[in-house]
C-alpha cells in the first residue's frame, strides 16, 4: 500500500472509528441489543471512515488514469456491500486500514530514529555579550563569531571552536563513537553532543541551519525518499499488476454467469475475494519498510546512508579502496624513537638523561613552528618532561627546518635537506641509521650542535588501532580484494600494507592520480573508495560507493559521499556492511513471502471456496509480518 504521507495524520483516529462502528454493527445484526435496521447505518459510518484515505488515493490515480491497490481494496468492499455482506467489506476496510496506519507508524518510527537526534540540540544558547552579561537566546540567533557558555552536563547547542576551558564530549548522537572525547582550547565542538564535566566557551563556527547535526537530518531525510532499486521495479509494477487484477475478476464475473449459465452471487462473490487475495499491498511495501528502518538503524549508529540505492548497492561491494592519511592511519605523526649520537664512540645510546637534552633542545627550536612535525615533536618533549631551552635568533627554512642558537651556541633541527652538503661527511653510522629507520616508515629529523649531529628523532603517522582488525573482519566477510592508495613514498606505503595485510599499494599518487587507479580496479569488481573526504572528492564520486570517514564537520565529505561514517571508527565499516547484507536478505524475505501468501490465497479461492472474510485476513495479515519484519531492522545489526 504506497500510503501518500501527506495525509496520513488522521488515519489512526479514523481507523480507530471505523473498529467501533464495525462493532456496533456486528451488535446490531447478530444480537438483539440494538435494533436491526441501525446495523447498515453503522457498517455504512465503517465503510466511510475506513475507506476514506483509500478512496483519496484511488481519485488521485484515477485522474492520472492509473489503477492502484487502494483502487482493488475500494472495489472489493464495495462488490461486497452489494451482495449485502456489509461485515466483510467493513472487516476488509478497517484492515486495510489499520495496515496503513501500522505502515505509517513503522515509518513514523524509522524517522523518529533521526529526530531524536534534533531533540538533543538545545533550542537555545547561552551568549556572553561584550559588556560581560550573559542571555539565553534561541539558538538561530546565535552568528558566526558569537561566544556560548556550556555547562557541565549540558548539550551543546551549535557547532563551534572552544576558547575557554576544557571537558570531555561525548559525542556518540554525532559521530556513533562510544567513548567521550577530551576538548581543549581550539578543539572543534558539534551541536546535539554532550559536555560532559567542565565549564567551557565557544566561539559559533557555524549558524544553526548549517551544523553538523542540522545536515545529518537533511540527509537521511532525503536518504529515506531516494528509492532502492527493488523499490523503483515494483513502484513500476503496481500499476500493471492492478489493471491485470481488475481485468481478471471482470473475466471472473462475467464468463461463469453469461457462458456458462452459473448462479451470478456466487460468481461475484468468488471475484470479489479473488479481488482481495490478489493485492500486491504486502509486496509493495515489502522493500520500504526495510530500507528505511535499515537507514535508520545506521543513522543511530554514525552511518549514514544517501538513498534507499546505496543500501542495496553496499551488499555488491567487493573491492575496498583505502585511502592511506587520516583514513587507515590517524593523519597526525607522533615520535616512534628519539636517540642520540656520541661521536666519540661512533655509536647510538637511549641514555635517558641524554635524550632529555636533546629534546629540550628540538622543543626550543620547534616551539613556534607551525608544522604538524615540530606539533609531534613538542608533545613527546612534555611527555618526557623535557623543558624547551629559550631559542634565539631563529631562521624556519620551510619544508626544511629551524636554525637557531641557544645560550649563543649554534643548533639545528630538521631533515636532510638542512643541512645539504654537510650531511654527506657525517659518520656511516648516522646515515644506516636513518635509512633503516624510513624503511620502518618513518620520517627522520636530526638534530645538530655546532653543526655536528647530536641525535636524531624519528616520527611517522601511527596505524589506527582498528584498522588491522577491520581488515581481516573484511577479508572474513568475503571481500575479494583490498588496496591502498597514498600520495605519501613507497617505503612508508609498504611497511604500512604489510603490517596491515592489505594486496594492493599505489603510492606517490596525486589526487587525479587516484582516479586512474579506481577506474583499473573498476574494471574487475564493484568498488567502494573509503576516504577523509577532503582530497579524496574525485574519488569518492568515481567509485561504486564513496564512503567518506570522519566526516563530522567536512561538507565536501557530506557532500560527495554515497555514505557517510560521521566517527574516525573504521569499525563502522563492516557493520555497514553487514547492516545492507541483512537489509537486502529482510526485503527478499519479504518479497517471496508475499507472493506466497497471495499464490496460496488465490488456489485457495478456487480449490475450496476459501470465505472473503479468511481472504481478507490472509491478505492484511500478511502485510502487517511484512512491515513488522522489515522493522527489525531498527534493532542493532
Amino acid at each position: 500500500m504506497a500510503h501518500n504521507h501527506d495525509h496520513e495524520s488522521g488515519q489512526i483516529p479514523l481507523t480507530i472509528i471505523c473498529l467501533i462502528s464495525l462493532l456496533l454493527g456486528a451488535v446490531a445484526e447478530y444480537t438483539s441489543i440494538l435494533p436491526e435496521n441501525f446495523a447498515i447505518w453503522f457498517y455504512v459510518a465503517a465503510y466511510l471512515s475506513g475507506g476514506y484515505h483509500g478512496f483519496i488515493e484511488t481519485v488521485e490515480h484515477l485522474r492520472k488514469l492509473e489503477l492502484n491497490i487502494d483502487f482493488l481494496m475500494i472495489a472489493a468492499a464495495l462488490g461486497a456491500a452489494i451482495l449485502g455482506e456489509w461485515i466483510e467489506g467493513a472487516i476488509l476496510l478497517f484492515l486495510f486500514s489499520l495496515s496503513g496506519s501500522l505502515e505509517s507508524y513503522a515509518l513514523g518510527k524509522s524517522r523518529n530514529a533521526i529526530h531524536s537526534l534534533l531533540k538533543l540540540r538545545p533550542s537555545q544558547g547561552l551568549r556572553l555579550n561584550s559588556n560581560g552579561t550573559e542571555e539565553l537566546v534561541p539558538i538561530e540567533q546565535l552568528q558566526i563569531g558569537d561566544i556560548v557558555l556550556v555547562k557541565p552536563g549540558e548539550h551543546i547547542p551549535i557547532d563551534g571552536n572552544i576558547v575557554k576551558g576544557q571537558t570531555t564530549i561525548d559525542q556518540s548522537a554525532i559521530t556513533g563513537e562510544s567513548i567521550p572525547v577530551s576538548k581543549e582550547i581550539g578543539d572543534a565542538v558539534f551541536a546535539a553532543t554532550l559536555n560532559e564535566n567542565g565549564v567551557i566557551e565557544l566561539k559559533v563556527t557555524k549558524p544553526a541551519k548549517d551544523t553538523t547535526v542540522a545536515k545529518i537530518i537533511e540527509l537521511v531525510e532525503s536518504a529515506q525518499k531516494n528509492r532502492a532499486k527493488t523499490q523503483r521495479l515494483l513502484d513500476t509494477f503496481e500499476p500493471r499488476y492492478a489493471k491485470s487484477v481488475v481485468a481478471a475478476v471482470i473475466g471472473l464475473i462475467f464468463i461463469p454467469w453469461l457462458v456458462f449459465g452459473l448462479e451470478f452471487d456466487s460468481t461475484f462473490y468468488r471475484a470479489i475475494t479473488v479481488l482481495v487475495v490478489a493485492s500486491p499491498c504486502a509486496l509493495i511495501i515489502s522493500t520500504p519498510a526495510s530500507i528505511i528502518s535499515a537507514i535508520a538503524n545506521g543513522a543511530k549508529n554514525g552511518v549514514l546512508f544517501k538513498g534507499g540505492a546505496y543500501v542495496e548497492q553496499a551488499v555488491e561491494i567487493d573491492t575496498i579502496a583505502f585511502d592511506k592519511t587520516g583514513t587507515l592511519t590517524k593523519g597526525k605523526p607522533e615520535v616512534t624513537n628519539a636517540t642520540v649520537f656520541d661521536a666519540a664512540s661512533d655509536q647510538f645510546s637511549d641514555d635517558a638523561v641524554e635524550v632529555k637534552k636533546m629534546l629540550a633542545i628540538a622543543a626550543g627550536c620547534e616551539q613556534y613552528s607551525e608544522h604538524h612535525l615540530a606539533e609531534a615533536i613538542l608533545n613527546h618533549a612534555k611527555a618526557k618532561r623535557a623543558e624547551p631551552l629559550k631559542a634565539d635568533n631563529m631562521k624556519a627554512i620551510p619544508g626544511q627546518g629551524v636554525f637557531a642558537e641557544i645560550n649563543g651556541c649554534p643548533v639545528a633541527v630538521g631533515n636532510q635537506k638542512l643541512f645539504g652538503e654537510r650531511f654527506n661527511s657525517w659518520s656511516k653510522t648516522i646515515h644506516h641509521r636513518a635509512e633503516e629507520l624510513r624503511k620502518q616508515g618513518n620520517t627522520v629529523v636530526f638534530v645538530a650542535e655546532e653543526n655536528e649531529p647530536i641525535g636524531m628523532i624519528a616520527l611517522a603517522d601511527k596505524i589506527r588501532p582498528q584498522a588491522k582488525e577491520t581488515i581481516a573482519k573484511l577479508r572474513r566477510m568475503g571481500v575479494k580484494k583490498i588496496a591502498m592508495l597514498t600520495g605519501d613514498n613507497p617505503d612508508v606505503a609498504k611497511a604500512i600494507a604489510s603490517d596491515l595485510g592489505i594486496d594492493e599499494i599505489h603510492a606517490d599518487l596525486l589526487p587525479e592520480q587516484k582516479v586512474d587507479v579506481l577506474n583499473k580496479l573498476k574494471s574487475t569488481g564493484t568498488v567502494a573508495m573509503v576516504g577523509d573526504g577532503v582530497n579524496d572528492a574525485p574519488a569518492l564520486a568515481l567509485s561504486n560507493l564513496g564512503i567518506a570517514m570522519g566526516a563530522a564537520g567536512t561538507d565536501v565529505a557530506l557532500e560527495t559521499a554515497d555514505v557517510v561514517l560521521m566517527g574516525d571508527d573504521l569499525e563502522k565499516i563492516p557493520y555497514m556492511l553487514r547492516l545492507s547484507r541483512k537489509a537486502k536478505k529482510v526485503v527478499w524475505q519479504n518479497i517471496t513471502f508475499s507472493l506466497a501468501v497471495i499464490v496460496m490465497l488465490l488456489a485457495g479461492v478456487f480449490l475450496i471456496d476459501l470465505p472473503l472474510t479468511a481472504g481478507v485476513i490472509g491478505h492484511e495479515g500478511s502485510t502487517l509480518l511484512v512491515v513488522l519484519n522489515g522493522l527489525r531492522l531498527l534493532r542493532g545489526s
